[in-house]
């Protein structure tokens, strides 16, 4: 799908994901859990991945809020989704640190920081969706709405209906916001987007519990794509 300036044998394509910046949002631990499992597996999938892609993970934006049983807020009552822009080194450390690291990737030349996703949970819709960022270039946007079709494709409890594309000023201090004005133009940023009670799979009007296990398999799922997002699908049989 893209096509880099780097050389193959300096690059080191990045994908970067957060989760739990929301600490009550609990899936998406489970869904990051499911990505972390299948990377480290000995799946086919998992080992040219593993080859031709640097996944950087951080399963826990919010880990004090997670310990108070918070919902949304940090310890000391942020909304830690709200602070990208301008982060606090005292008050939002997490935050501080997650942008600064993505900042120097982004400055190193030897690396193509090409996705970040944001894993989140939702309270009234159903199903796995994405939102996305609007730009001016009509290619960009395009380019954009590639992986979650390819997602859906991939994981039957993931509606491409559900996922939008919008440049809301309320969200204009989440990761996805700031982060894909960061970042060049060949690089994606969205939220992933899980509900927190059951999914509708294709042609069924019977919703279907998520469990921490279909979680995980969404997770997988996640990871899979980018075996058909960077078309090395080819190199499953010669992995064998």
């Amino acid at each position: 799908m893209r096509e880099s300036n780097l050389s193959p044998e300096r690059e080191k394509r990045v994908v970067f994901l957060t989760a739990r910046v929301h600490p009550g949002e609990s899936p998406a631990s489970f869904i990051c859990q499911g990505v972390i499992d299948f990377l480290v597996s000995q799946h086919p999938v998992a080992q040219v991945l593993r080859d031709h892609v640097v996944f950087k993970i951080v399963p826990m934006l919010n880990p004090d809020g997670v310990y108070l049983g918070n919902y949304r807020c940090s310890l000391m009552g942020f909304d830690l989704n709200r602070y990208w822009q301008d982060p606090s080194q005292w008050a939002h450390p997490t935050l501080h640190a997650v942008k600064q690291l993505i900042i120097q990737m982004n400055q190193d030349p030897k690396v193509s920081l090409e996705f970040y996703i944001d894993v989140h949970a939702h309270s009234t819709m159903m199903n796995g969706f994405m939102y996305g960022n609007v730009f001016e270039e009509e290619e960009r946007v395009q380019r954009q709405a590639v992986f979650p079709r390819l997602l859906c494709h991939n994981a039957p409890d993931f509606s491409l209906s559900s996922t939008s594309f919008n440049r809301d000023m309320v969200k204009a201090g989440t990761g996805r916001r700031f982060l894909g004005g960061l970042l060049d133009d060949t690089s994606y940023c969205y939220t992933l987007e899980v509900s927190f009670y059951s999914f509708l799979t294709a042609g069924s009007t019977t919703p279907i519990p998520y469990t921490e296990d279909s979680y995980m398999k969404l997770g997988k799922n996640v990871a899979r794509t980018f075996l058909d997002y960077y078309k090395l699908n080819s190199l499953i049989d010669e992995n064998k």
